[in-house]
């Protein structure tokens, strides 16, 4: 008869849990880790409630009944952003792709095309934000021309379409310029024409790989959204401002700043998450399979 295994000396469980907790590196720099910040965050909490003025701070910024009276208002009035924010993001992904596609057109037929949307590209991205959004807001509906919309909503979609287009284009484009040649040259060789090679091989890989970042411009997007408040558009900003100048407290701009941080920092764990994801070793390979002109051609 096989002896069995020999008895183990018996151990508390408290105290086994306890040796082997604190031993493990990971938990020590766990533990390092969470009692640094709390030391922090003590230190600039009495550091900002010691300072001389923070009784006027908490007064015009933290006012709790100003508060719990502009929230719903300001809520509401957050819509406007969120219509704005869905508009152009459509608008801008179709656009943007246009744009790169056109800037990457081979040829020298196509050469003005090339020419015209870099002069684009160039013109949006160097111009601030606010000014483009001021001249087509102000400048186009005083022209009077007949059919042309003179609605401010309509106006802040154009700019912010132009606007991000341009950004977005960029990205496209380094997204396609990122995939090797070679793809073009086989989808060529299986009787692809060269949009149908670009369309089904180029593109497919090329937006997979620029997602994190078309995300991370969304984000300012979002954010800039409340730039045509200078144009008219009561958005979020405004409302904001309109409940300041009839309180005069500036709680109703921290209100505008939570519910920008509730939906903003959402999505930029999400951006870290898709970027982790695809760098980790074990990320699944992705494999574009394309038509080809002859049955069960593959690539």
């Amino acid at each position: 008869m096989e002896a069995g295994p020999p008895d183990l000396p018996s151990v508390p469980p408290g105290r086994a849990w306890r040796d082997v907790s604190l031993g493990d590196p990971r938990t020590r720099a766990t533990l390092i880790s969470i009692t640094s910040t709390v030391i922090v965050f003590v230190v600039l909490a009495l550091a900002i409630t010691n300072a001389p003025g923070w009784d006027d701070v908490r007064e015009s910024f933290f006012n709790g009944p100003v508060f719990a009276d502009s929230w719903p208002k300001i809520l509401s009035a957050f819509w406007v952003n969120v219509r704005l924010f869905l508009i152009s993001e459509v608008l801008v992904l179709i656009v943007g792709l246009a744009i790169a596609i056109l800037r990457g057109a081979p040829g020298p037929a196509m050469f003005p095309v090339r020419l015209l949307a870099t002069v684009y590209v160039d013109v949006f991205r160097a111009l601030p934000g606010i000014l483009v959004i001021f001249i087509l807001g102000f400048g186009v509906p005083a022209l009077g021309l007949p059919g042309v919309p003179i609605d401010p909503f309509f106006w802040a979609v154009v700019s912010l379409t132009l606007l991000y287009s341009a950004y977005v284009s960029e990205v496209y484009r380094a997204g396609i310029d990122s995939v090797h040649p070679s793809q073009m040259a086989a989808a060529r060789s299986l009787g692809l024409s060269q949009w149908q090679g670009m369309r089904h091989v180029v593109l497919p890989q090329a937006v997979r790989r620029v997602v994190p970042p078309l995300l991370n411009d969304f984000i300012g997007l979002q954010k800039d959204t409340v730039l045509v408040s200078f144009v008219g558009v009561v958005e979020v900003f405004r409302a904001s401002a309109i409940r300041q100048a009839g309180s005069f407290n500036f709680t109703p701009y921290l209100c505008a700043a939570l519910i920008f941080l509730v939906l903003t920092i959402p999505l930029a764990r999400l951006v870290d998450w898709l970027i982790a994801r695809d760098r980790s070793p074990g990320a699944p390979l992705r494999v574009v399979q394309t038509g080809a002109t002859n049955a069960g051609d593959r690539t």
